[in-house]
This record gives C-alpha cells, structure tokens and sequence, in this order.
C-alpha cells in the first residue's frame, strides 16, 4: 500500500484561491471564470505558472478535485514529482513527492475506475535501452496539500524487446493498463498490460494494435468509449471496442504549441485539453463533435445546438481524414491550414526528437 506522509504545517492551499473566485463571480456574475465560457460551462485555455514546471509531459483531469489537472516533468531536478495545477488560476495548489522510485523518465498520467493515480516512468531516451521501466499507483489525495507518498510499483516490460514510450492510458471502466510506444522501429504500437498487475516479478506488455502516430501521450474519455492519441503536430481519436482501438476517419488538430507532450479528456468528455513543455506552457481545450464524441457526450448532444458541429470558422480543429490508423505527423503537415505554423513548430519539436525521441478549438 502507499504511505502518505503530509508535512505537519502543510495545509491546502485552494481556500483563498476559492474564496477570492466567489468573490469576484459574485461582483460580476455575468462575466465568464478561467474555467469556464460564456458557451455554458467548457473548459478554457490556462497557463501553468509554476516555475519548478517546466518539462510538462503528461497530463490528467482530477476526479476528486474539479478544475484541477495533474501534471510532471519528465525529469525533475528536485525529484519525481507531481503538481496539482488548479485550472482558474494556473497555480499549483499542491505538490505531491514521490518517494522511493526511480524517477528516470515520467512520460505519462492517467487515473483508474478505482480513483488511483497511475504515473509511466517509461520514457527511454536511448530507443530500448533499458531492460524495464515502471508503472506508480498512488491514491488521487482527497485533500489537496503538500504532501510525500511511496506508491506501489510495478516493473514492466515488453513482449517484443523495449522501447521508447510516452503515452500510458487506464481504461475507466475495466481498470486494464496500457501503453503506446513511439515509432523508432518503423511503426508505433498499442501494447496492453496483465489484467490485474503485480508487484511480484515482471509484467509483460503484449502488442495488440498497430499505431501510425509518433505518439507523446494518450487518453480514454470519461465514459471509455474513445481513445485519443497525440503527437507533437497531430491527433487521432478511436473508437474502443473489444478492447481494441478502431479508427475514426476524421482527424483532430492540436493547437500550435512550443512541444506538443500531453493531453486528456475534460471532465465533460466533449474536450480535449492539449499541454505542451516549457516553462509558463499553456494548456489548450479542443472540442469534440460528431462521431468524434464519446458516446455518453454525444447523447448530450443528440438534437441539441445544431452549431456545434465544428464546420468552417477559424476555430475549426478537424477535417475528414480518410487515413485511417496510419495517418501520421507528416501526412497532416500536408495540410494547407496548418503548414506555416507547423513549419515553424516542427524547428522546436527538432530538438525533442533529437534527445530521443491556444483560443478554443472545435472538431469538425
């Protein structure tokens, strides 16, 4: 089981925050809060002031906590760590250390049926150089304060030899593990975990689905019913069914960012929230329409709001694709609406490759 050790003179830090948010809804009730916009409710673009955060790879909307995202870096100089980023006001309002871990490569965050953290330590920067990477399970804190846990540990690797990986997903309603490399051998791959894991030997990875993507992070919607994968200039959602992706012919643009690392499902499963590395990053929503919904959010919208369907206007984030599983960055680059900008991101996202590796959107 973790350990939990909260520092005795750490108490949450939100109360002000909250206090101050009432405060002003309550001066100006018509205007829109950093949570929400005047469209009724969706989630809106932050920024992460923390400056200790600066390498933001993966992301996770809290359960417990609402408008609070879970993010890391990858490699932290003052350990493996993980922020709670509270969305109003992009201030961490609490910092939760881990300990007793490796802490070599955090790619990835994702949250179990069971409310449990789990963080991928599965980065590897030398293309499988590591014989085995590792998976932390920790409670998400019902109190959101400061505080040094020992998660549960479960090594890892791969049926068909290691390799690079940024993206770790737990499915909301069967609670399995899994993980998409990236495309150092030619093609990306989904790989799933043992049903139930262990902390007693290895649990081995099995390839069941191959990703044309050069995939930085993952996530399953709210409801379990789509899968989105990003890359540093593309997305791609799927249908999950029978425990397998199945591609949707239409693809999602992320936002232009500095280095396009994470992305998970807003608690209303109709967005994406797409975060990027650098200190000060933003983190951008794209909303989901059509087929693109999972299928709880699209009953929502069944015969409600015609226009919302993301066709046409600037903020159009998505097209027909026609790609299939194998679309990938270079395809979408083709792109005549995207080209310029991402010519001037794909200098940036050189230099993630090379050490191994915002406004409000809609789909179409």
């Amino acid at each position: 089981m973790p350990t939990w050790i909260v520092p005795p003179s750490t108490a949450p830090r939100r109360t002000a925050t909250l206090a101050a948010g009432l405060l002003l809804a309550a001066l100006a009730p018509g205007a829109a809060t950093a949570a929400e916009d005047d469209a009724g409710g969706a989630p809106s673009a932050f920024t992460v002031e923390d400056p200790r955060i600066t390498e933001s790879s993966g992301i996770q909307a809290s359960r417990r906590h609402p408008g609070v995202y879970w993010t890391h870096n990858d490699q932290d100089p003052a350990g493996p760590n993980l922020y709670a980023v509270d969305s109003a006001t992009g201030q961490t309002v609490a910092t939760v250390t881990l300990s007793g871990v490796e802490g070599r490569d955090l790619e990835a965050i994702s949250i179990g049926p069971d409310g449990d953290l789990y963080v991928g330590d599965i980065g590897d920067n030398l293309d499988g150089g590591w014989p085995e990477v590792w998976i932390y399970r920790l409670p998400e804190p019902a109190e959101l304060a400061d505080a040094t846990v020992t998660p549960t540990v479960y090594p890892v690797t791969y049926a068909d030899g290691p390799r690079d990986a940024e993206a770790l997903m737990v499915h909301p309603e069967t609670g399995r593990v899994y993980v998409v490399s990236k495309k150092q051998d030619g093609t990306g791959a989904l790989y799933a975990a043992p049903g139930e894991l262990s902390t007693e030997g290895v649990n081995t990875l099995e390839r069941v689905a191959d990703i044309g993507l050069w995939t930085t992070d993952g996530a399953f919607s709210p409801d379990g019913t789509r899968l989105v994968l990003r890359g540093y200039f593309a997305a791609r959602v799927y249908r999950w069914e029978d425990d397998g992706p199945v591609p949707i012919e239409r693809s999602v643009f992320p936002p232009v960012q500095q280095q396009g690392e994470s992305v998970t499902f807003a608690p209303d499963g109709r967005t994406l929230m797409f975060g990027t590395e650098g200190a000060g990053s933003e983190v951008e929503p794209v909303e989901l329409s059509g087929d693109l919904l999972p299928v709880a959010a699209g009953a929502e919208e069944d015969g409600v709001d015609e226009g919302r369907d993301g066709t046409g206007g600037e903020n159009a984030a998505s097209s027909d694709g026609g790609d299939g599983a194998d679309a990938d960055d270079s395809g979408l680059l083709t792109r005549g609406a995207v080209l310029v900008g991402l010519g001037v991101v794909a200098v940036l996202g050189l230099r993630r490759l090379l050490r191994g590796g915002g406004g409000r959107r809609r789909g179409a």
